[in-house]
């Protein structure tokens, strides 16, 4: 996958996340639970602009700089990069190639991140439709579990992208 492709999903899938999050905080009360016990039950509220402030915030910063700052880190060309096999992959006849590759691993592990906070965030808003709020701790771990196991087939993925050395 090009790199501008990888990129250009990521900020489509972030820009998406924004909207979704402003519009569904749109019914939230003035005062939004926003923190929750290991039994669902609110522990921990903000009033309602500044959760959204905060979630938008949190929501686009995050995964923006676990795309962007290795992406940034990748351009210096004393970058410590530790891969499977490093000076096959990072010899000057395919280091562009390598560094593209992991620009474009990097979006997809944003666009994962991204997608796994604006869910949590429909978990909140749910939440905070009931009284008194409860978030539904099943759904929570089963979107954790979707999340962390998401997240290990990308590493399998990056690791198996770079492991063999092709002959």
């Amino acid at each position: 996958m090009q790199r501008g492709n990888a990129t250009a999903v990521f900020l489509v899938v972030l820009t998406g996340a924004a909207a979704f999050i402003w519009f569904t905080s749109l019914g939230l009360p003035p005062r939004v639970a926003s923190h929750f016990g290991a039994a669902g039950l609110a522990n921990g509220f903000m009033p309602h602009d500044f959760y959204v402030r905060f979630m938008l915030g949190f929501v686009v910063a995050l995964p923006s700089v676990l795309v962007f700052l290795p992406a940034a880190g990748l351009c210096n060309p004393q970058a410590r990069i530790n891969l499977p096999n490093r000076d096959y992959w990072l010899a000057p006849a395919r280091r562009a190639a390598t560094l593209r590759a992991l620009r474009a691993h990097m979006a997809y592990l944003g666009c994962l991140l991204v997608v796994f906070l604006s869910y949590v965030h429909w978990l909140v808003v749910r939440a905070n439709e009931l009284a008194p709020p409860h978030l539904s701790m099943p759904w929570f771990v089963g979107g954790l579990a979707a999340f962390a196991t998401a997240t290990v087939a990308w590493a399998l993925v990056l690791i198996r992208h770079f492991r063999n050395v092709p002959r």
